[in-house]
């Protein structure tokens, strides 16, 4: 029986002591599956990301194992995810090129062509731009073209649509449906749609753990939205 991708068990992440975000928290993605997170605004859906992606020093957890061997966040499991965050300012002083270049020798993968992917979010005009002067949006662009360009085992997606305008929108949503292929995607979002078109489980986030999980023909709005308490937040 093949493991689960990656599995994490009681994580428990914080800022201030004694001041949980997350608590209990646990969940196991499978291979090649799209996995939708949700959770009003504090849940602690960042939070979640922040951990897997190695920047947030400040949690513990009963058990994470990545393809059934137990991961180091920090450690050589970095190797085999990427994370887009909804908000990135880094590499202000790279052009796009240059930051693909980067990331990719980082990795230790050769660049490949990524003219589609450019073309598909439209972000031809913009390849020799240096990120910091891009705006929100299309600096969300540098990054998603480069996660999903590396076609790395796990892609980390926070807030991914957040900027993007309507036909990098649908781009993206064919990506997300199409990255089954090569890998899982996780992806935070508070807007239903994303949830509701690509994933093939929706986990939803409630005072620090997964409270609710939708599966399949069961990922439908009504029902998240009731599970969430709330209506009128997404």
């Amino acid at each position: 029986m093949e493991a689960p991708l990656l599995s994490v068990q009681h994580l428990r992440a914080w800022y201030e002591k004694d001041r949980n975000v997350l608590s209990d928290f646990s969940v196991t993605l499978e291979n090649r599956e799209v996995v939708g997170l949700i959770g009003l605004n504090g849940a602690g859906k960042t939070t979640f990301l922040k951990v897997l992606s190695g920047l947030l020093p400040t949690f513990d957890a009963g058990s994470i194992r990545f393809q059934g061997h137990p991961a180091n966040v920090r450690g050589a499991f970095k190797m085999c995810r990427y994370t887009v965050f909804a908000e990135d300012d880094s590499f202000s002083f790279f052009t796009f090129r240059e930051y693909l270049a980067y990331v990719f020798a980082a990795y230790g993968k050769p660049v490949p062509d990524v003219t589609a992917l450019v073309e598909g979010f439209g972000f031809t005009d913009y390849a020799d731009a240096l990120l910091g002067s891009l705006s929100t949006g299309n600096r969300k662009k540098v990054y998603l073209i480069t996660a999903f360009a590396l076609k790395l085992p796990l892609l980390l997606l926070d807030e991914p649509v957040n900027g993007l305008d309507f036909q990098s929108t649908e781009f993206l949503y064919r990506q997300i449906t199409d990255y089954r292929k090569y890998g899982t995607i996780l992806f935070s979002s508070h807007i239903l749609e994303s949830i509701t078109l690509t994933s093939d489980r929706v986990l939803v986030l409630e005072h620090g753990a997964i409270r609710r999980t939708f599966t399949g023909g069961n990922v439908n709005a009504a029902d998240i939205r009731e599970a969430l308490h709330d209506d009128t937040d997404i």
